[in-house]
């Protein structure tokens, strides 16, 4: 019987290039691919996020060398443009506050990795997150929890579809971090203690502002107000695009206390400001839902919601609310539910369902 091919997308960094190892352990045919994803004016090797650079690629190489599997790299530069950068501008102008890791690894790492993969013979991909893929008892596949609860990158990957599952794998979801690096370095590669990448990979520089107005041409809100939640107005703005709900830092605001974004209005470029007290938040609404571990949910329905990656989780019912949207309500109020952002509910300790915050 021939052995199973699999494509493990290569970041360079160590994760990915254990999974191909421990893949290549268990029988599979392993096929390593780095993804060509954004090259600007710009090199991102020299500053530590390493996911688009050429350096990671030659990372990559090498591991597959000391592997001995072959190795590619595919340019999906144009799709990532569409579906990832573009998504983020829009949305940050739109005042909303977006994830485009999630935007990737749902139409680049999964979707378009998956038909070229599928393209070239392959029966799965595989990659190097913190997650495991379970086949529940309703027979739905799900993104569970990780060995690892530090690391774990559940979340990010809420919007993967079931076609998308069946054929994904992820072997380094049954390890920690330290064992992954232990046996990197015990099989000799290179990447054993290289750190791992941070931040958004096509924004080098933290200035997400700034990227913004240069791939907006022109579009980008300019400035605005500093107003309370009944139009007060306090002061002046930079722009819609520099400020995120909930955040204090960076308001260059004296009104002799602290102060935290509440609201971002982008029909009239107003940024509002309020008490700590105002940033909690007991209910809210999502939409754009993927279904994941769940094919319907009844009203009432109870989960444990996520509303960003740093977020612990807290209980909250769900209730359906018109086509392709739910009603979030919270058992405690919780601090800065972000429009952009995304929720996701947990079931048994796997992604039931989630969706897009809108208000």
């Amino acid at each position: 019987m021939a052995r199973k091919k699999v494509v493990v997308g290569m970041s360079g960094g160590v994760d990915s290039s254990v999974a191909a190892y421990l893949l290549k352990e268990q029988g599979y045919e392993v096929i390593g691919v780095t993804m060509r994803l954004w090259q600007e004016d710009f090199r991102p090797e020299e500053t530590g996020r390493e996911c688009c650079s050429l350096g990671a690629a030659e990372d990559a190489r090498r591991v597959c060398d000391r592997l001995e599997i072959p190795f590619y790299v595919m340019n999906f530069g144009a799709d990532f443009k569409r579906e990832v950068v573009d998504y983020f501008v829009e949305e940050y102008i739109r005042g909303r506050t977006p994830n485009p890791c999630i935007a990737c690894n749902r139409y680049i790492k999964w979707e378009s990795l998956l038909r070229r993969s599928m393209e070239i013979g392959a029966d799965y991909i595989a990659t190097g997150h913190y997650a495991v893929v379970r086949k529940r008892e309703n027979g739905r596949y799900a993104i569970a929890f990780s060995k690892t609860a530090h690391k774990d990158q559940t979340y990010a990957l809420y919007n993967l579809t079931q076609e998308q599952l069946a054929r994904t794998l992820m072997p380094v979801g049954e390890y920690t971090k330290e064992e992954i690096r232990r046996l990197a370095g015990q099989i000799g590669l290179q990447v054993a203690d290289k750190p791992d990448s941070q931040e958004i990979c096509f924004i080098p520089d933290h200035d997400y502002a700034a990227f913004i107005e240069r791939m907006a041409e022109g579009r980008a809100p300019r400035g605005g107000n500093f107003v309370t939640a009944d139009g007060t107005v306090l002061g002046r703005h930079e722009g819609i695009t520099h400020y995120t709900i909930g955040q204090r830092k960076g308001l260059k605001l004296s009104v002799g206390h602290p102060v935290f974004v509440t609201e971002i209005r982008h029909e009239t470029d107003e940024v509002v400001i309020g008490e700590a007290k105002d940033v909690f938040a007991k209910e809210f609404t999502v939409g754009t839902v993927n279904y994941m571990g769940v094919a319907q949910i009844e009203p009432g329905s109870r989960f444990l919601a996520k509303i960003r990656y740093a977020h612990h989780g807290a209980a909250a019912a769900l209730y359906p609310d018109g086509e392709d949207r739910i009603r979030v309500v919270f058992d405690e109020p919780q601090r800065a539910v972000t429009p952009g952002q995304a929720a996701v509910f947990y079931e048994d300790g796997c992604v039931a369902l989630g969706g897009v915050i809108l208000r």
